[in-house]
């Protein structure tokens, strides 16, 4: 609809000042639905070109847009153009979400096509509490922008290259327990790592010795090689773990050591495209006529670094794919970085630098303010945190519903087809890590991602506040009224049924999700989404507790019926798109 009245505010513009520049303007929704559900300020923009009044250009407008739209055109002080859509038109679209399911709203296919970028641990490491934001924001703008029709490659680009793996195969030589290696490999390698860095701290000897292992490792020596095979392999498992806890699904993984064979490749070209010269130290290095600081591509020694590997990863995305746009989900301080390494990819004829994004992301800190990443010096695995958060959602929704089967019983889930399968586990403990994963997911996506976030327990898992259990419960309350009612839900019913303002106020909200999907991908921001599911649950609690719905009459119930269930289907459809599940009963 709002695609609609723009389109519809261009043409008459273009009918009734046809002397005047198309400027740029927006259609918005009004926070206050008495203000219409839909307002625009192309008046006011125009008045300062036309120099006329305002509400007079407004007025001009109103009477062209008024055979053209579903809609009653107001005009506001100081000249705002407000448009309030027909109830029946507010209830077509109701009718649509029943209909389509979880395909409602959903865009046309596009032959753009997207690369998104997140999630790159380094191996021999878990993947740590510092990794979670990029994480979830990549795999979220991954489901975005798939349900916005474009084409998704979802990649991730681990670090498993450099001196610092010359460093841990020379302490596994050293102190290499095999016994513990494969009870517990990846944590053992960190182990190791730590031990060899605290004993080279002050002793070039042991920075000789990684350099040299990591030397022998680039030139195919066969023992080297096998030890840094073996613990990919193990991290590679160790990651797929986490991941699948978080329901996070990465089907094109380069890591650095992929990128190798083309480095000596990337460097020529950019000398010979004297996009790079020699430094003073014999070093090669990128620099930028604009005074962005000097990227260095090749250390004097010949060594090449992560930057290298990047933009050799740039090349070989742009000769294979070819994509529209490159987006990095990276936190906030390599935005340096990543301008250098657009800019440097721009000058190489790689990409255009309007085609990279870095989507950029604060840190996660613990109550205290202090970063999360850190304790006592060491990693933080995002698994125990995970574990921690499901443990405690058990206890939440155990209080909530005691009288939750403890033994096997079908998964509560909302796929049809997946009510004969039986599982394992006991429901309540399926329920509670439904609920406790997405509650760390909706507690960061729910929040400016810019901005860093205090890690804060009782916030994530609040049933009453602005938390991933809240909007899984109004689910799953809905779902229970439909199933107490025996009745399935219809677009047969009538419009002018659905009268009261309770109602009327969730069906106006349920108009905005697509536009508020789009907005989401635009701006490559998942809070829209969790903002507007959050509302959402806030009018549809607000109209159980102002309106009956199984003890009303026949007709009225109906619509009722039909309303809630449009409602379920936007929040499992939106929830999903935020990598969360939602649970049938809770």
């Amino acid at each position: 609809m709002r695609s609609q009245i723009k389109k519809a505010i261009i043409k008459a513009v273009l009918a009734k000042f046809s002397n005047v520049i198309l400027p740029d303007f927006s259609v918005e929704s009004p926070e206050n639905s008495q203000h219409g559900d839909y307002a625009s300020n192309i008046a006011l923009i125009l008045a300062k070109r036309l120099k006329r009044s305002p509400t007079e250009i407004a007025g001009i407008l109103k009477n062209e847009l008024q055979s053209h739209l579903p809609a009653k055109i107001e005009v506001l002080p100081p000249g705002f153009i407000n448009f309030f859509i027909n109830r029946e038109n507010l209830c077509e679209n109701l009718k649509e979400i029943i209909k389509k399911k979880e395909k409602f709203g959903a865009f046309p296919k596009k032959k753009d096509s997207i690369i998104i970028e997140y999630s790159s641990p380094n191996i021999a490491k878990p993947m740590g509490v510092h990794h979670l934001r990029t994480t979830i924001i990549g795999q979220s703008l991954v489901n975005i922008y798939k349900f916005m029709g474009w084409k998704v490659l979802a990649m991730s680009f681990p670090g498993d290259w450099g001196t610092q793996f010359g460093a841990l195969i020379s302490a596994y030589k050293k102190w290499g327990d095999q016994k513990k290696l494969k009870q517990n490999p990846v944590k053992e390698m960190l182990n190791l790592y730590v031990r060899f860095s605290r004993m080279a701290e002050g002793n070039e000897d042991f920075a000789d010795e990684a350099r040299k292992e990591f030397k022998l490792l680039e030139s195919g020596d066969k023992e080297n090689r096998k030890i840094w095979e073996w613990f990919r392999k193990e991290s590679f498992k160790d990651f797929d773990r986490v991941y699948k806890k978080l329901c996070v699904k990465i089907p094109l993984v380069f890591s650095e050591s992929f990128f190798e064979p083309y480095l000596k490749e990337v460097v020529s070209e950019a000398v010979k495209k004297k996009v790079a010269e020699n430094g003073e130290d014999k070093s090669i290095v990128v620099k930028f006529k604009d005074g962005t600081p000097t990227l260095l591509l090749q250390k004097s020694d010949g060594a090449t670094l992560y930057a290298t590997r990047d933009l050799a990863q740039m090349k070989y995305r742009a000769k294979k794919w070819n994509p529209t746009k490159i987006v990095m989900v990276v936190a906030n301080q390599q935005t340096l970085y990543f301008e250098q390494v657009f800019r440097a990819s721009e000058m190489l004829g790689y990409f255009k630098r309007n085609q990279l994004t870095h989507v950029k992301f604060g840190m996660v800190l613990d109550s205290s303010g202090k970063k999360f990443a850190t304790r006592e010096g060491k990693l933080i695995p995002l698994e125990e945190v995970l574990n921690e958060s499901v443990k405690r959602a058990l206890g939440v929704v155990a209080s909530l519903n005691p009288r939750l089967p403890q033994k096997e019983h079908p998964a509560p889930f909302t796929n049809h087809a997946q009510k004969s399968a039986r599982y394992s586990k006991k429901v309540r403990e399926q329920i509670a890590e439904i609920v406790g994963i997405g509650a760390i997911k909706f507690f960061d996506l729910s929040q400016n991602r810019l901005s860093d976030i205090l890690f804060d327990w009782n916030k994530m898992l609040n049933l009453k506040g602005s938390s991933a259990p809240y909007v899984q419960y109004t689910y799953a309350r809905i779902k229970s009224v439909i199933r107490k009612s025996k009745e399935k839900p219809s677009n047969k019913f009538k419009p002018d049924i659905l009268k009261e303002e309770p109602e009327t106020d969730l069906v106006r909200h349920l108009m905005h999700f697509a536009e508020i999907v789009e907005d989401s991908a635009l701006r490559y921001e998942p809070n829209r989404i969790a903002e507007y599911l959050l509302k959402l649950s806030e009018k549809t609690n607000y109209f159980y507790e102002k309106l009956p719905v199984l003890n009303s009459e026949k007709e009225i119930r109906s619509a009722r019926i039909a309303l809630i269930a449009g409602v379920s289907e936007i929040l499992k459809s939106g929830m999903k798109l935020l990598g969360i599940e939602v649970p049938e009963q809770m």
